[in-house]
């Protein structure tokens, strides 16, 4: 008899709140993290094809800090479309204008690109301070260990 593989049923999937407090926090390894908990890649039913991940809340996102020089020297591009339209912004001037720009780039450059990951990346809360309109989904709060594993704080 041969063994089957599992494959989840959207009905089955029940998405839980987590709550991620980014004071202090790298911002690359911070957003491959959450990047992993919006995916679903934490849970054992994850499917490849279907939104397995959770909500997940980043409250604090002024408070990330990058490593070297990367404030003065991250450069990010957009294009507007027009002839001469290429527009280019300092990691620095973009964290102290939108606060959470960085890191929302962050995790989405680390999803699928394409319809699931943008369905993913509407699971993704972020806010600049400590408030978020949230509490009503009881969001459970999360830290990460040194590997990544997830470390639930309110339990």
């Amino acid at each position: 008899m041969k063994q089957k593989t599992y494959s989840a049923r959207p009905a089955d999937l029940k998405p839980r709140w987590l709550l991620v407090d980014a004071q202090g926090q790298t911002l690359g390894r911070l957003a491959a993290n959450v990047a992993r908990l919006l995916r679903g890649k934490h849970k054992p039913d994850f499917t490849p094809h279907l939104n397995t991940g959770d909500h997940v809340i980043v409250v604090n996102a002024s408070g990330l800090r990058v490593t070297g020089k990367k404030v003065e020297t991250k450069i990010y591009t957009r294009y507007t479309g027009y002839p001469g339209g290429l527009r280019k912004t300092a990691y620095g001037d973009l964290a102290r204008r939108y606060p959470t720009a960085p890191f929302r780039h962050a995790v989405r450059g680390m999803l699928q690109h394409g319809t699931l990951g943008t369905e993913q990346l509407k699971r993704l809360k972020i806010y600049a301070g400590a408030a978020h309109p949230h509490q009503s989904q009881q969001p459970v709060p999360i830290a990460f260990g040194a590997k990544g594993e997830i470390k639930e704080l309110g339990r």
